[in-house]
C-alpha cells in the first residue's frame, strides 16, 4: 500500500518505508509504503490448504452466507507480520471459534483480515504524514470482491473507489513511459484518463467499527511472538 506524500520524503515513526514513488523529469516524488505479506493469498490458502472453496471466486458467496464473522478472527501471519508490526516470529491464528463456527465464518474472517491489515497500515500512514484520507483507490485481483470492498469502506469510514482498470501498477508504468516520450503532455492529462467503475460508501456505525478493530488487535496480539525461542 502506498500513500503519495509529494516532493519531500516523510520519515516514518511507525515502521513504514519511505520510498521513491516516481520521477518526472528532474522532480522526484515520494510515498510512504506499507507491506502486507499475506493479503489475497489468504484466499488461495482457503482453496489449496483447507479446501473449503473450489475457486477463489467462491469465497464471496460463502462469506456472504453468514450475517457477520460470528466473533471469529483470522490473522494470516503465515510468514510473520509486515507493516506496521514487523514480527518475524508471528504465526497464523484463528481465534474466537465456538461450536457454532462454520466454514463460512472462517471465510468471512479471512476476507476481513485483508481489510484489517490495510487499516493498520493506513492508520500508521496518516499518523506519519499528517494526511487524512479522503478516499481510497484500490487495484489488484482482490479489488473485484464487492464484499471486501464494502467492508474496507466501512472499516476506514471513507469511500473506496474501484477503477475500470484494476491493474493499476502496470497502467501507471505505461503512463510514465508515455509521459517520457511525449505521448502525454503532463500528469494532469494522464489523470484525466482515470475512470471509476464503482464507489463503495461506508455505512457501518463507528461504534461497531471500533468493536471490530478491538477484536482484531486482540487477535494480532495473540499471534505475535508465537515462534520465538
Amino acid at each position: 500500500m502506498l500513500m503519495h506524500t509529494g516532493e519531500q520524503p516523510v520519515p516514518s515513526r511507525n515502521k513504514l518505508l519511505t520510498t521513491a514513488a516516481c520521477q518526472s523529469g528532474s522532480r522526484p516524488e515520494y510515498a510512504l509504503e506499507g507491506s502486507v505479506f499475506i493479503a489475497g493469498a489468504v484466499v488461495q490458502w482457503l482453496r489449496d490448504g483447507l479446501g473449503i472453496i473450489k475457486s477463489s471466486a467462491d469465497i464471496e458467496r460463502l462469506a456472504a452466507s453468514v450475517a457477520d464473522n460470528g466473533g471469529v478472527y483470522l490473522v494470516p501471519a503465515f510468514a510473520g507480520t509486515g507493516s506496521p508490526h514487523w514480527d518475524p516470529d508471528a504465526r497464523g491464528a484463528i481465534l474466537g471459534l465456538t461450536r457454532g463456527s462454520a466454514a463460512a465464518h472462517i471465510a468471512r474472517a479471512a476476507l476481513e483480515s485483508i481489510a484489517y491489515q490495510t487499516a493498520d497500515v493506513l492508520h500508521a500512514m496518516e499518523d506519519d504524514s499528517g494526511i487524512s484520507l479522503a478516499e481510497m483507490r484500490v487495484d489488484g485481483g482482490a479489488a473485484r470482491n464487492d464484499m471486501l470492498m464494502q467492508f474496507q469502506a466501512d472499516l476506514l469510514g471513507v469511500p473506496v473507489v474501484r477503477p475500470k482498470v484494476t491493474e493499476t501498477t502496470a497502467l501507471g508504468a505505461a503512463y510514465l513511459a508515455g509521459l517520457a516520450v511525449g505521448f502525454w503532455k503532463d500528469g494532469k492529462e494522464i489523470g484525466a484518463q482515470w475512470q471509476a467503475e464503482r464507489c463503495f460508501e461506508p455505512g457501518m456505525s463507528r461504534d461497531r467499527v471500533e468493536s471490530l478493530l478491538a477484536g482484531w488487535r486482540k487477535a494480532v496480539e495473540r499471534a505475535m511472538n508465537w515462534a520465538e525461542e
